[in-house]
């Protein structure tokens, strides 16, 4: 019994950590340098938003008070679920990866693209319905910084959905494997920048009063 399971353990071993993500290098950051310099260079743009946005609320109280009631909460909710789930989506995606699934990789992207796609859609609308309710980018300061905002991280939400296409793209062609994926580690990391900045915006604009 004692050398049967000698001889198995080894096997079961192997089995178990080729069924398993490897585990991150300590201290490596995923993606490559030049996607981290983009990220910060897009985080301190927003950044300077926000800035704008606090030192305008703190000379027009009321007035950005009175700003997020006259918004369509239930879009910007649902906005905040579409890219939070596609964070997960995206993440799952690279997990697979790491695991060289790569049918489940790609359809993880796709996922994300869908997500994504949803986001846009529902902007879109949510513009729309603002311009029916004579809310549009001339209305008061408010809705300047609302439009200002929002239409930069649509487009953002469109570049990343690109991205994220050429990624499935890449998936199709064998670049990434378990072994190399920095292409799509960089992708993810880009697109996990976008959802952060929606989290940041989205109290900002919708709920804080």
């Amino acid at each position: 019994m004692i050398g049967a399971l000698t001889l198995i353990a080894p096997k079961l071993s192997v089995l178990w950590r080729n069924n398993r993500a490897p585990e991150p290098v300590a201290g490596r950051v995923p993606g490559n340098m030049a996607i981290w310099v983009a990220i910060f260079s897009e985080m301190s743009e927003f950044a300077l938003m926000f800035i704008v946005y606090f030192i305008a609320k703190v000379h027009f109280l009321e007035l950005f008070n009175e700003g997020p009631t006259q918004l369509n909460t239930t879009a910007g909710a649902l906005n905040t679920i579409a890219l939070l789930s596609s964070s997960y989506f995206v993440a799952k995606s690279v997990q697979s990866v790491r695991l060289n699934e790569i049918k489940a990789a790609t359809r993880w992207l796709w996922l994300a693209i869908l997500s994504g796609c949803c986001y846009l859609g529902v902007k879109y609308w949510e513009y729309m319905w603002n311009i029916k309710q004579g809310l549009d980018v001339d209305t008061n300061l408010f809705f300047t910084l609302y439009y200002y905002m929002t239409f930069n991280h649509f487009l953002h939400v469109a570049w990343g959905s690109g991205a994220l296409l050429w990624g499935i793209y890449r998936l199709k062609q064998g670049a990434y494997t378990a072994d190399e994926h920095e292409g799509l580690e960089t992708i993810a990391s880009y697109w996990h920048m976008i959802d952060l900045v929606w989290i940041i915006i989205f109290p900002l604009l919708y709920i804080l009063r």
